[in-house]
């Protein structure tokens, strides 16, 4: 009733692959899923663990240990069974070259070289691309912004991978990011703390970008 006949069949013709299916990624997935998406590649070598309930949506006591795709596979078949859905439990590096073209790819990864790995790749093939800045350490769901990456300001994440992508020659793309200055805290060994609240807007900011790219006619 809100979009419209022709933009919902463009999304039930379209592919989107999201790299990542923790907190960012897994609020992303969802809102692609329950939007009509008829086509969603999913891609995470990670298995859950009950640190991850606190903050994703594939992360419940009865699925710890079992991989997020196939958590996410399983959760979007009942959401709807007519989605397709490829679950693909792997790592994505600079040597990594699917034979996979989506319309567009969200990336939700939480290591830089890899995020620049999988944006490089987009951009080679000429998909549509958006990426997660760092969503840790933030409470303020008034600061998210969307836009490319080296207008970012603040964001520690974004800083370095600008560095990175400006050094490698790298265009520039869209990215969801966070003007709030991180939270000081103590991290447990790499991990810094997050909230549910801006990871999963994180990921719904990111989903909302590519509705809205997949459904402008």
């Amino acid at each position: 009733m809100l979009l419209g006949d022709d933009a919902v069949a463009r999304l039930q013709n379209a592919t989107v692959m999201v790299v990542g299916c923790g907190a960012v990624g897994s609020f992303a997935i969802e809102a692609l899923a329950r939007s009509g998406v008829g086509r969603l590649i999913l891609i995470d070598s990670d298995v859950v663990e009950e640190s991850n309930i606190n903050r994703q949506l594939f992360a419940l006591s009865s699925t710890v240990g079992m991989p997020k795709v196939a958590v996410a596979a399983a959760r979007i078949k009942d959401i709807n069974p007519d989605i397709r859905v490829d679950a693909l439990q792997m790592f994505w590096d600079k040597d990594t070259n699917p034979d996979l073209r989506p319309d567009f790819v969200i990336d939700a990864i939480d290591t830089i070289s890899s995020k620049l790995a999988l944006a490089g790749w987009a951009q080679r093939n000429g998909i549509g691309f958006i990426s997660s800045m760092g969503a840790a350490r933030k409470t303020d769901l008034s600061q998210i912004r969307v836009s490319t990456l080296y207008n970012t300001t603040v964001c520690p994440l974004a800083a370095n991978m600008r560095r990175m992508a400006r050094a490698a020659g790298m265009p520039d793309f869209d990215v969801v990011f966070s003007t709030q200055r991180p939270v000081p805290g103590n991290a447990a060994g790499h991990t810094f703390g997050s909230v549910i609240t801006v990871t999963g807007a994180f990921g719904l900011y990111l989903a909302a970008h590519v509705l809205r790219r997949l459904t402008d006619s």
